[in-house]
């Protein structure tokens, strides 16, 4: 739990702040956009919320992976730990669910459902909540656990165990926290896991880096590409590639052939635009990454 003797004195004042804690890895700047902003290396509360910002800021408590934000005032979260998981879109019902409960193990990273009915699949895992495993369960449960990569699996096996899933990495990903993994694959090319999903591996960020991409319209990026929510842009993080840039640069290019409306990446907020404008995009972040080669 967040202390208020650990209050960064960057937060505005009022209600809700951020303690020390904070490990900066921006979940709550857009899980609660406008009311959090990012300063010295860490998260603060930028704006109080007010109205209906109280509900996604509340959501941003109990999504922090190290609890490090709190309230002054004693709030009812329930509604908020019952909202994951949470539609990625009111507007539509995609079957694509943000599962909030941020893990520190994996520095923070998103993950998310799908429910279809070919089968419900996790891509990465959050932290273990038993509550959040039985609200997945009321939505059918997973069939499939698709891991991106190995830094944002989390506590994938306890999940994996609790859901009766079968997990799926990359074998050059594999690692001593991945060793139980039932089904280590070894692509070179974009392969189908069956109709509606495509696994195209993206090595770059890490060696086994791989996205999934759902309906031709959702692409879980992992940490292979990020959204920029306010210049809508795609972009990589050059300082957090830990195999090889011009790799990821590459990986990034194959892309091209690849139809998507959404991208969901493991870090930051998720994007959505046509496909087309999606496209353009991308050649931007091709164009961005060479130059930072």
């Amino acid at each position: 739990m967040a202390s208020k003797h650990k209050r960064l004195p960057t937060n505005v004042p009022g209600d809700f702040f951020v303690d020390s804690g904070c490990i900066d890895c921006g979940t709550c700047r857009w899980v609660a956009l406008g009311t959090f902003d990012g300063k010295n290396e860490q998260s603060y509360v930028r704006e109080q919320p007010q109205g209906e910002q109280i509900a996604a800021a509340l959501r941003a408590v109990v999504a922090c992976p190290t609890g490090s934000i709190g309230t002054l005032e004693k709030h009812d979260l329930q509604p908020a730990i019952e909202s994951f998981p949470m539609p990625i879109d009111a507007r539509e019902d995609t079957g694509v669910y943000h599962l909030g409960f941020h893990s520190r193990d994996s520095f923070g990273a998103a993950s998310y459902l799908i429910v279809r009915e070919g089968g419900n699949v996790m891509v990465d895992s959050p932290r273990f909540n038993k509550g959040l495993v039985e609200r997945i369960q009321q939505l059918g449960g997973v069939t499939t656990m698709f891991l991106t990569h190995r830094d944002d699996v989390a506590d994938h096996d306890r999940y994996a165990a609790a859901l009766g899933a079968t997990r799926i990495l990359h074998k050059r990903d594999l690692r001593p926290h991945t060793r139980s993994v039932e089904q280590l694959i070894e692509i070179t090319e974009p392969t189908a896991l069956d109709s509606e999903l495509l696994m195209i591996p993206v090595p770059g960020h890490t060696q086994g880096s791989m996205c999934l991409l759902y309906k031709g319209r959702f692409l879980f990026a992992g940490d292979h590409l990020a959204w920029d929510v306010f210049r809508k842009r795609l972009f990589s993080f050059k300082n957090a590639c830990w195999y090889d840039w011009d790799q990821q640069i590459t990986s990034t290019e194959a892309l091209r052939g690849h139809r998507f409306e959404w991208v969901l990446p493991g870090h930051g907020p998720r994007g959505q635009a046509s496909a087309e404008a999606m496209q353009q995009a991308l050649e931007g972040c091709i164009a961005w990454m060479r130059k930072a080669a």
